[in-house]
């Protein structure tokens, strides 16, 4: 941030650089509230929102505002900005991160992105939605081997109701993960999914 900062003395009339900066600001927002009193890892969802940094998120989406062209940093920073500005997870404008990844894999069209988009339509409007775009994303073979996207398909999955389907996906997810933290995460999400089919099945 500090180098970013740096940055945009040197280039005020870039706005990518501006941009980069709001993206810093409210990407490392969150940074207290990234792991709870045990060190588990949280996912957005799930984060104290009040353990955010406020002024960051503030200072982020004022630099935000005065950015008229978007590059890849500016839809990036715009899709943190909805999830910083939301009150609640509940509140979170999928349908405006959906468009903004919509635009991002026009001008940058990842594997990663695409991934992403994928899971921003499955919330934005329905889990199979997201569910079809991930297939597509994940046909060419870019993403094998990639824990985040198979998790991304347990999570779709999980919302779309299949929660057995969905603890099994957990669990290869964590198999493949990069650090403990992540894996033991992806792990308490696959026993949660278990629960959830258990009770589905009691109640029918």
């Amino acid at each position: 941030m500090r180098l970013a900062r740096l940055l945009r003395q040197l280039m005020p009339l870039q706005p990518e650089v501006s941009a980069l900066l709001a993206l810093f600001l409210l990407q490392h927002s969150r940074r207290d509230a990234r792991h709870d009193a045990d060190g588990k890892l949280l996912s957005l969802d799930r984060q104290d929102r009040s353990r955010w940094d406020h002024a960051a998120i503030a200072e982020g989406l004022d630099i935000l505002a005065g950015i008229r062209q978007d590059g890849p940093y500016a839809l990036q920073a715009r899709i943190a900005a909805c999830h910083a500005a939301a009150t609640s997870a509940s509140a979170t404008d999928w349908p405006a991160i959906a468009r903004c990844y919509d635009e991002l894999r026009r001008v940058q069209p990842t594997p990663v992105v695409e991934l992403n988009r994928a899971v921003s339509h499955g919330y934005a409007y329905r889990p199979a939605a997201g569910l079809e775009l991930l297939a597509r994303a994940r046909a060419g073979g870019a993403l094998d081997g990639y824990p985040l996207a198979v998790a991304a398909e347990a999570d779709l999955t999980a919302r779309h109701g299949d929660h057995g389907r969905a603890a099994v996906l957990f669990r290869q997810a964590a198999s493949a993960a990069h650090s403990e933290p992540e894996r033991r995460a992806l792990l308490d999400r696959a026993d949660e999914e278990d629960e959830n089919h258990v009770a589905n099945d009691r109640q029918h």
